[in-house]
């Protein structure tokens, strides 16, 4: 038996909303999990102000907070996820003469991980270590689109939560959520002029084992560049998939 009742609930508890195709009850987690429900109630409410989870009153239901996904992008950043990539944006920039990059979302940022650039590439702001708004960015974009709708909310609940740098992309969580719903059918991100005037950027999400993004592989081109994005999309989105069995892969080794 563990010797920290509490935090052994909590871990459960937060697994356990991890399993979930979206928020529920704290009703039905006690249920499920077979806890007491007024420990269910005090252990959301603890983890909601460490942003672990997030409430949404109208819905009475619970999600995972912005703090569950920082976690498992640490993991993915300390298990390998850059050796893995860097490769597919070799062969990116090689096949389509592009500015590649890997892009994690950590909050409401796209923090870029690598970048891969041909010879007398023009400078661009997005080198490693670098975060921009995710909204505006193709990479952060392509993340925010397989999420669920409860943690965009949670990241994106007024206007006042959205930055801007160059006049264009979404301003208001009813547009976002509009670019958001276009680019999941669709299946691949693209931003014009939105981080930087001049480039274009389109961008496809890895998925981990439950279908949630755990990074993106961009291509950035300037707008000039006679090419279109659809073209570029499909380069994008095979090396996005081939991440996605490599993730895959790495987890099924021994």
């Amino acid at each position: 038996m563990s010797l920290v009742p509490a935090a052994t609930r909590a871990l459960r508890l937060l697994r356990y909303l991890a399993s979930r195709p979206g928020p529920v009850s704290a009703s039905t987690a006690a249920a499920e999990l077979d806890l007491p429900r007024s420990s269910v109630y005090q252990l959301l409410e603890a983890m909601a102000e460490e942003g672990f989870v997030t409430h949404l009153p109208e819905e009475r239901r619970w999600g995972l907070g912005v703090a569950a996904f920082e976690i498992g992008s640490a993991y993915l950043r300390h298990d390998g996820l850059e050796r893995l990539t860097r490769p597919l944006l070799h062969q990116l920039t090689e096949a389509t003469g592009a500015t590649t990059h890997l892009g994690i979302l950590h909050g409401a940022d796209t923090l870029y991980l690598l970048k891969e650039q041909p010879p007398h590439a023009p400078t661009l702001i997005t080198g490693v270590g670098v975060r921009l708004p995710a909204h505006l960015t193709a990479s952060g974009r392509a993340m925010l689109a397989l999420l669920p709708r409860a943690q965009v909310r949670a990241l994106y609940p007024d206007a006042a939560a959205f930055t801007d740098r160059t006049g264009r992309g979404p301003a208001t969580p009813s547009e976002l959520r509009r670019v958001l719903a276009e680019e999941f059918r669709q299946g691949w991100s693209m931003e014009d002029g939105q981080v930087t005037e001049g480039f274009v950027s389109v961008a496809a999400a890895a998925t981990d084992h439950n279908g949630r993004p755990a990074a993106a592989i961009s291509l950035t081109v300037p707008s000039a560049r006679p090419v279109t994005p659809q073209a570029l999309a499909a380069r994008v989105r095979d090396a996005a998939a081939d991440l996605t069995r490599r993730l895959d892969g790495r987890r099924a080794s021994p």
